[in-house]
């Protein structure tokens, strides 16, 4: 087993941020690697994690030394990918900030729902509030969200069962005010009948929150390309989301 090092570069710093946690400034730290390729993802760096794309990521013990420094000023940190739930380093971060008096936010995409359920049930690694994304009708993960592993998920029905199974262990270990479901409003991939599909795995008093999607580095080209939805576009499908989740909103 390879042994970790705290000094290699591990992430993206975001020093203060008073957008990602909500009601707490925070800190947030956007770990390397990921299971998913999300066609319209901008963090390709993070996504891929290749070792020659490691300019301006810090250390976990840079991360460290950032708390220690903003103890007492930040109250939260957010921990983020990529896809936070299958990096080694995970662990120690959420020991070492709680220990410092953090509140922990964590991002994931859903789809490791056994890795979820570890850190839920292990009172030492159980975040304060979950972030989980939800990108399509899970259907259409197999194809569109994680295409080059496809030929491993040929049953669609396996996307579905753990991002069914990962709403279920966040609504029922966290109050409905410490989880939010997210998802961005690309075009090729969020149409009602998407919607319909997706809100049919998330609790319904869920907290929905939409985005809008902004073409730019993507991680397939080819959706740079793509016009966003409309605002009068957005506010139908919101609409529509509403029929299903009343917390459906914009953020």
């Amino acid at each position: 087993m390879t042994q970790l090092s705290f000094n290699e570069p591990a992430g993206v710093l975001i020093k203060t941020t008073c957008v990602d946690f909500p009601g707490l400034v925070a800190g947030s730290f956007f770990l390397k690697g990921c299971n998913l390729r999300c066609p319209y993802c901008y963090n390709t760096m993070l996504v891929t994690g290749k070792s020659d794309e490691n300019d301006g990521l810090s250390s976990v013990n840079e991360l460290f030394l950032h708390l220690e420094k903003r103890q007492g000023i930040l109250k939260g940190l957010v921990i983020s990918g990529g896809e936070p739930l299958l990096n080694p380093y995970t662990p120690f971060i959420i020991k070492k900030a709680k220990s410092l008096g953090y509140k922990i936010k964590l991002d994931t995409n859903g789809t490791l729902s056994d890795e979820l359920e570890a850190f839920v049930f292990d009172k030492e690694l159980k975040p304060d509030f979950i972030a989980m994304d939800i990108k399509t009708s899970p259907k259409r993960y197999a194809t569109e969200i994680c295409p080059e592993f496809s030929k491993f998920f040929e049953n669609t029905s396996y996307f579905e069962k753990k991002l069914r199974k990962s709403a279920e262990i966040i609504s029922e270990n966290f109050k409905s005010e410490c989880y939010e479901f997210r998802t961005v409003l690309v075009p090729e991939l969020v149409q009602k009948e998407d919607i319909e599909k997706m809100a049919e795995i998330l609790p319904k008093d869920a907290s929905w929150q939409f985005a809008q999607f902004q073409g730019g580095n993507c991680l397939n080209p080819a959706y740079n390309e793509i016009i966003p939805y409309s605002d009068n576009e957005i506010s139908e499908l919101i609409e529509f989301a509403k029929t299903f989740i009343p917390g459906a909103e914009l953020r």
